[in-house]
């Protein structure tokens, strides 16, 4: 045990000897894939590493969590993710991974919040005026999501049982595929993540009516919260963590948190994320596991109550 514990601590001191792959569960131009890109250049710096991002979408980051509980635990396969593959997609079917023993957790990146978005031919000014209208044509109005089990999900369905309306899910792939349907006037309406919806909201090609979390985005903040619209219980954010295969050397981890945390105190960077709806958020290993565990706790009972799949 000795010689496996000095040979560990040695491959951590050279870290990293060659390029390190970062997994996203999602397509390129979603919320997550954003996050990782902002981040590769001052990484790549601090590491003096090729820092690769790979998108594996797939299953609602299921896919890239997959291959992340599967890769050798030497810290060159790493995965940024939100909740939905390792708190809410395994409470709602089988998963080919353990969420609670295949990964070590690293660092919080990110907190996040959901927008809902409706096409502006949609004749709903606000979210009380969509209600109305969702409960005046029951099963009419679909709302896309980044896919099942995502953040916009749950963040839909909890809406959809305080407001008790008939409102039907559309899962996709991502958030970009996702919103280029709604932009082409598939989908009546969208609960994506804010960084999504930063642009195209402030070109008015469409309609924000509420955002869901505690306090308004620094990125948009004429749009309300939900809570301010008329549901004063209602609150949904999620997180953004780096994680890795179980059992990656301690001191891999550090550094990577380390290295993180020292990312996301930078001005470019942290303005780079709010400027898109993207709230800096770091948390250590213990934080992150905690986190993972009270949002298991918050979401299980409504996923069985509400009998998602």
């Amino acid at each position: 045990m000795a010689a496996l514990l000095a040979s560990g601590f040695a491959a951590a001191q050279d870290y990293p000897a060659r390029p390190v792959r970062i997994l996203v569960g999602f397509p390129p131009g979603g919320a997550v894939d954003l996050v990782a890109r902002i981040l590769q250049p001052r990484l790549e710096q601090a590491f003096k590493r090729q820092i690769v991002i790979e998108n594996r979408p797939g299953a609602s980051g299921v896919l890239s969590a997959d291959l992340t509980a599967k890769a050798p635990p030497d810290g060159y396969t790493l995965n940024i993710t939100n909740h939905g593959s390792l708190v809410i997609t395994p409470v709602m079917t089988k998963v080919p991974y353990d969420p609670a023993r295949d990964f070590t957790p690293i660092a919080r990146i990110v907190e996040v919040q959901n927008i809902f978005l409706v096409q502006n031919s949609l004749p709903a000014q606000n979210l009380r005026e969509f209600v109305a209208l969702a409960k005046a044509k029951p099963g009419s109005l679909n709302y896309a999501t980044p896919g099942t089990g995502s953040a916009g999900h749950l963040t839909g369905e909890l809406f959809r049982h305080m407001a008790g309306i008939d409102w039907v899910h559309v899962p996709y792939k991502g958030g970009a595929p996702a919103m280029t349907d709604f932009l082409a006037g598939q989908i009546e309406s969208f609960v994506a993540i804010v960084s999504t919806a930063v642009p195209y909201v402030k070109q008015g090609r469409v309609r924000a009516l509420a955002v869901s979390g505690g306090r308004r985005s620094a990125a948009l903040p004429d749009v309300p919260t939900v809570a301010e619209s008329g549901w004063p219980q209602f609150e949904s954010t999620s997180s953004y963590c780096l994680v890795g295969p179980a059992g990656l050397p301690r001191p891999i981890v550090e550094r990577w948190h380390a290295e993180i945390a020292a990312a996301l105190a930078t001005p470019e960077i942290r303005n780079a994320l709010l400027e898109r709806g993207l709230e800096p958020a770091p948390a250590g290993p213990a934080e992150v596991a905690a986190y993972l565990k009270s949002e298991t706790e918050k979401w299980a009972p409504l996923v069985r109550a509400l009998k998602l799949e």
